[in-house]
């Protein structure tokens, strides 16, 4: 049985809020740290509501704002990391000193972040969890869990690969949040959980649908195809051996992208829509609507860069990063946005 443990959340959005809440209501101590005044304001006046698909829980954990940091006066046993990708470098420098000696980071992002991480605070001290639930914040105080999965919501594994007692320690601590699992080999998951992101996320911010819709729509399904099999290509450029991803084999991906039993694919992207639900839109989704900036360079641009590297043609993935950065911040969603890409099928 684990030890109740004093963990610090730099990030209380969405998958911060959800994992924060739950962690504290499960009586661990939970610090939720944020730039959001009236979301910190909201939670200490009246704590933080959880809402899943079948319950809404009123969490307890303490909340400061970025500015509060330095009256934080006993570190942490765990540092968690709940930013936008383009924010962890200085997250993890900020949240670096107040965690103890012998704790440990763990990387709840998007994208591949996990070294970057680790540069800073030292592989030995980071943990990496690949999130597959999908959750929003919709106004201040309250955290919204919106998809339907039964499976394992979260895989947490050793930057440095193996199994040790902390890493099985922390998955038996997010059982209380939901159903986890471990990983011997972390990059090689992200890559998958990349794959996934890369499919459904900026097609979500671009044409201001959701991730069911995204799934189901026979043009962003084509789209998602070819952008899913550059990721695959590029992942095995790097020696990552990718599993399967919602129950098919990568390489499935890379044949239906020349036309190969493309209805399967098709088939399992409705059954993907299904168990997201209704209300679920990914996070670059929201940021869009939000008027924020967007994760594009660490996702289809991330792809798009190793792929360079590797000397690997990633046509879609650079497009779609072109067409994002091209659009700038704040930008409309629109179908009419992903004209480009429909040519690019024929």
């Amino acid at each position: 049985m684990y030890i109740k443990k004093r963990i610090g959340v730099f990030g209380a959005g969405a998958i911060g809020g959800v994992v924060g809440g739950l962690l504290s209501r499960a009586g661990h101590d939970v610090t939720l740290i944020d730039t959001w005044v009236e979301h910190v304001d909201q939670i200490n006046k009246n704590g933080l509501l959880v809402t899943n698909q079948e319950s809404l829980y009123r969490c307890k954990p303490k909340a400061v704002h970025i500015n509060q940091l330095q009256e934080i006066k006993e570190q942490f046993d765990i540092g968690i990391i709940a930013v936008k990708s383009y924010d962890t470098e200085w997250a993890t420098y900020a949240l670096k000193n107040y965690v103890k000696d012998k704790g440990f980071f763990v990387d709840f992002q998007n994208g591949i972040n996990d070294l970057r991480i680790a540069d800073i605070v030292g592989k030995e001290n980071t943990l990496g969890c690949i999130i597959t639930i999908s959750a929003a914040v919709f106004e201040p105080g309250h955290s919204w869990r919106t998809d339907n999965r039964k499976d394992v919501c979260f895989k947490v594994g050793e930057i440095s690969g193996g199994v040790s007692e902390r890493l099985k320690d922390f998955v038996a601590i997010m059982q209380s949040v939901g159903l986890s699992d471990l990983t011997e080999d972390l990059l090689s998951e992200r890559w998958s959980k990349l794959m996934v992101n890369c499919m459904a996320n900026p097609l979500a911010g671009l044409t201001g649908w959701g991730t069911s819709k995204v799934r189901t729509e026979p043009l962003t399904q084509n789209i998602a195809i070819q952008i899913a099999s550059e990721v695959v290509m590029v992942a095995k450029s790097e020696g990552y051996k990718l599993g399967k991803i919602m129950g098919m084999q990568p390489e499935d991906f890379v044949d239906a992208a020349s036309g190969k039993n493309i209805e399967e694919i098709k088939n399992q992207f409705l059954d993907a829509a299904k168990q997201a639900g209704s209300a679920s839109r990914p996070s670059f989704g929201q940021d869009v609507l939000k008027k924020r900036r967007t994760e594009i360079d660490y996702l289809t641009g991330y792809v798009n860069d190793i792929g360079k590297k590797n000397k690997i043609p990633t046509p879609f993935c650079k497009k779609i990063t072109e067409i994002v950065n091209n659009l700038g911040v704040g930008f409309e969603p629109s179908p009419k946005h992903i004209d480009e890409l429909e040519k690019m099928l024929h």
